[in-house]
């Protein structure tokens, strides 16, 4: 009796967010008298009574996705309390990865998520995130076909191996659909742009009970429009660059042409060195190209990068997905699965320039290369825009040659076949799984660096106010499109089996056995131009090819009445290593209403094919405070700017044979309580040591480095005009991938569920879901030591967006008649402006005010509201409002992954969005 309440009253506390709360109909005294029936859950390969074990799962409805008003997966998914930093949202479209979306559970970063679709791994995305991250692009997911998603909020290596270090989120297709059914969805913002659309169709035939088979077919077509920065001008600081109206300086990071002395940034006009005072001087013609006001007060060509760069990409996909199943008898059944998804994103972001400078590999494998080309091109001296007479060094942004997009265009696909049955005791499933995922990219508007080397020496190219003088020859001869191809390849072949063995007092002894071979391939050539050193981009590429196989075992053990004990060990055989992962957890059900649950497990993550082939490559940037050039957070005398003290640089990543695997720890401890009746509480501590961490030298500890590669035409002079040796301005860090540091994280995952019964006003749900971060610890060594929780930081993962340490939700839904409304109210706590516990302010104000808010970024709210209309039973529409309040995002001058805000914020960037939607079942 008491497992069959609990079955139900857990499942309903450990949904969180919308699942729980919506989802599970029934009560306690409802579950009393429901049939009893045996789930497998994520996390397990037992079959049992309870669809709760002694880890956290969260379970997300097909209910929940609809009432939620999100479009893809990943939208949802990013919602999540448990999702942080490492996160790849639709609008960080100028990082390795663009294109594609994931989720960083934990905050620990996408790969050490581990994502399932129907139980199976797929192929990861065609490029690692930081050219070293592997991670599987949540896009590739069919939206209107899943039936539900588990995400699982500990460690699972012992059953699923590497790569779930943080958690498992298993998404869940519908299997047995039958019908005809179309659903269309169109969005736009307030400012009438940002548009999306979206239709999908879906039919299904036969039942498995009468017919003996079932076959689903599933196609799903989306549309986004690109959406500019400066579409969100007239939106307070949203999208600029120039953030000198609210206090700041001139030389933020999205500034451009500028001019300090003797060194200047790239600019539509241009700019020469004099060779004899050693300062730069702008060319005439500024007014042609830039309004920007106040003009910088040394005469450059000021200018932002919302001029060019897009927020949102322009984004068109499609997903197919079918899937056949056939009942042969009463104890076998067959399935197969077939899934392709296309999807094409653009995105555009500034001109080239002469200034690049850019990173290759060395001949026959030897040292890198690097070419600064802001030292290497110069402005001959009979050009016809110098008047010095000789050689001098320039600076210029090649606006004629115009913007760069770039398009990212990803193929997936994925074909299963397997069988499953019962036999002599045991339930039993196999199955093949061939994935494969490809990725073409297209950058158009890049540099020759060489032929443009040329023209600028020889005075065949003339830039700036004169550069419509120029014949198309010229630009042919300059401008090139860099185009890559890259795939990735996995093939799996697995079993697994379970059965009940014996009685135990609390109930049948569980058993769970299986195995799997799979082999993944990368083949990630660097954009065309690269290899050389020719184009004005770094050279990134990543290659690999491993073999794993792997056993494993679980136990489910109700020693007595009340008390459930599990176990799991699973071993992986890698090419150069193996690894050994258990699991125990503990459920102890001492009343009906209250359960206290706990578990520890061990995981790891397998070197990666661009983290330990000495073939791949990666290159980088980050904004990084240069302490010769900006110590203790001031600009150094003698040249420096406030640009030292948050600039931009590269940073080399090399693959090393030598890595072994991440390892980690994790625990969890927590209780779930139905204290009165319709009221449920989960309460969870969670704690994660991942130790023995795949990282390159962090870009603080390399700016310290003498291996730091300096502008040594930019040097510090002293007090007589002297040039002080190895004080330029940073172009590039390095460093090889290492096992070094450690990352240890804890928290506490709270869930409270309220039903309430309206009577003839129907029934309604109240839901809050929070986690707290208690603690985000790095250590390199025993005296280099970073903590994140609470601060802007990790800078070194994608994106820079911070690691808050409260997230939460607040979710309610009412149904009457047949109407639904919903809402969601979403909050995340403030952050301090800086990168780590203890360094110095980020950010400053002109005047050198720590900022924004004396160094801390704001709190951010927002609210969604839904509403449903099952006009018929054929007809339903629906309608939603994605932050109602039309709320801005907090202005945030660190991050790079958004202008001016914080990418987890982007719904307080793109403001008040509005859908409206039709479904129609045919039959």
């Amino acid at each position: 009796m008491i497992e069959k309440i609990m079955a139900r009253s857990v499942r309903i506390v450990c949904a969180g967010g919308m699942a729980a709360t919506l989802a599970a109909p029934a009560f306690a005294q409802e579950a009393a008298n429901a049939p009893l029936q045996r789930v497998e859950i994520t996390g397990s390969s037992i079959k049992r009574a309870s669809a709760e074990t002694a880890s956290p799962i969260q379970v997300i409805s097909r209910d929940d996705l609809v009432k939620s008003g999100k479009s893809t997966v990943a939208e949802y998914l990013q919602t999540l309390t448990a999702d942080g930093a490492g996160s790849l949202p639709t609008t960080f479209g100028n990082g390795f990865a663009a294109g594609s979306t994931a989720i960083s559970l934990r905050g620990l970063g996408a790969t050490s998520t581990l994502v399932l679709l129907n139980g199976r791994r797929m192929a990861p995305f065609a490029r690692a995130d930081d050219g070293q991250k592997s991670f599987t692009d949540l896009s590739s997911v069919p939206m209107n076909i899943v039936e539900r998603i588990e995400v699982l909020k500990d460690g699972a290596s012992s059953l699923y191996g590497a790569d779930a270090i943080a958690g498992v989120v298993n998404i869940i297709l519908r299997k047995d659909f039958t019908g005809l059914e179309f659903k269309g969805e169109t969005g736009w913002s307030r400012y009438d742009d940002a548009k999306q659309n979206k239709a999908s169709l879906t039919w299904g035939t036969g039942s498995l009970d009468e017919d003996k088979y079932n076959w689903v077919i599933n196609a799903e077509y989306s549309q986004n429009d690109k959406l500019a920065a400066s579409a969100r001008k007239d939106r307070d600081w949203i999208g600029h660059g120039d953030l000198r109206p609210w206090g700041y300086p001139l030389g933020t990071q999205f500034a451009n042409g500028y001019i300090s002395g003797s060194s200047a940034s790239p600019s539509p006009a241009g700019a020469l060195r004099d060779p004899n005072t050693k300062q730069y001087v702008a060319l005439p013609g500024c007014e042609q190209f830039s309004n920007v006001t106040p003009a910088d007060p040394k005469g450059g060509c000021l200018w932002y990068q919302d001029k060019f760069r897009s927020m949102l990409p322009e984004v068109e996909g499609i997903n197919l997905y079918t899937r056949g199943t056939w009942q042969i008898n009463d104890n076998l059944q067959a399935y197969t699965e077939l899934g392709f998804s296309e999807r094409k994103a653009s995105f555009t972001l500034t001109p080239g320039s002469t200034s690049s400078t850019v990173v290759f590999p060395g001949t026959n494998g030897g040292p890198n290369q690097i070419i600064n080309y802001g030292n290497d091109i110069v402005m001959g001296a009979n050009h016809p825009q110098n008047p010095y007479g000789k050689p001098v060094l320039m600076r210029y942004s090649l606006w004629d040659v115009g913007a760069s997009t770039r398009t990212a265009e990803n193929r997936f696909n994925r074909f299963v076949v397997g069988l499953k049955g019962s036999n002599a005791g045991w339930d039993w499933e196999t199955g093949y799984t061939h994935s494969q995922s490809s990725l073409d990219l297209d950058w158009t508007n890049m540099l020759n660096m060489k032929a443009l080397k040329a023209a600028l020496a020889n005075g065949t190219y003339l830039i700036g106010a004169q550069a419509s003088k120029n014949p198309q020859s010229v630009y042919d001869a300059i401008r090139t499109t860099a185009t890559s191809h890259s795939t990735t390849k996995l093939d799996i072949v697995d079993f697994k089996a379970s059965r009940e063995l014996f009685e135990l007092p609390g109930g049948a002894m569980g058993l769970a056995i299986g195995g799997e071979h799979r082999r993944e391939k990368l083949d990630n050539p660097s954009l065309s131009g690269t290899e050389d050193g020719t184009i004005n981009s770094s050279y990134t590429a990543a290659f690999g090819d491993s073999k794993v196989s792997a056993i494993y075992v679980e136990a489910l053990a109700p020693v007595w009445k009340g008390v459930e004990v599990t176990g799991a060990m699973r071993y992986d055989k890698y090419d150069h290593f193996n690894s050994t992962t258990p699991k125990l957890g503990l459920k102890w059900t001492p009343v009906k209403s209250f359960a206290l649950r706990g578990t520890y497990s061990e995981g790891f993550r397998a070197p990666s094919a661009a983290e330990n082939n000495p073939l791949s490559q990666a290159v980088g940037s980050a904004p990084v405070r240069d302490p010769i050039r900006c110590p203790n957070g001031t600009p150094a005398a003698g040249g420096a700017t406030t640009t030292d003290c948050a600039i931009s640089v590269q940073a080399i990543k090399i693959g090393n044979p030598d890595l072994q695997p991440e390892k980690s720890k994790g625990y969890t401890l927590g209780m779930v309580w139905d204290p009165i009746q319709d009221l449920s509480l989960a309460v969870d501590a969670w704690k994660i040591k991942r130790s023995n961490e795949i990282n390159p030298v962090s870009y603080a500890e390399a700016a310290l480095s003498p291996t730091a590669v300096r502008n040594s035409a930019q040097n510090l002079v002293d007090a007589n005009g002297n040039p002080i040796p190895n004080t330029g301005t940073l172009l590039v860090l390095s460093g090889a991938y290492r096992n070094s540091s450690y990352t240890q994280v804890s928290g506490v995952d709270l869930d409270v569920k309220q039903r309430l019964r309206l009577g003839q006003y129907g029934r309604a749900t109240i839901g809050l879901n929070w986690t707290h971060v208690a603690s985000w610890l790095r250590v390199e060594s025993d005296t280099l030591q970073y903590q994140f929780a609470g601060t802007h930081g990790n800078c070194d993962t994608s994106n820079c967006a911070g690691t808050p340490k409260n997230k939460g939700t607040l979710t309610a839904s009412w149904d009457i008649d047949q109407f639904n409304l919903a809402t969601q109210v979403n909050y995340r706590s403030s952050m301090k402006n800086i990168k780590f516990e203890g360094d110095l302010c980020a950010s400053k104000l002109a005047d050198g005010t720590p900022a924004p808010n004396g160094c801390r970024l704001a709190s951010f709210t927002t609210v969604d509201l839904t509403g449903r209309w099952n006009f018929s039973k054929q007809l339903t529409l629906t309608a939603s409002v994605s932050n109602l309040f039309d709320r801005v995002a907090p202005l945030d001058p660190l991050t790079y992954g958004g202008i001016s805000f914080n990418p987890m914020d982007a719904s307080g960037a793109i403001g008040r969005y509005f859908k409206l939607g039709a479904n129609y079942k045919f039959f």
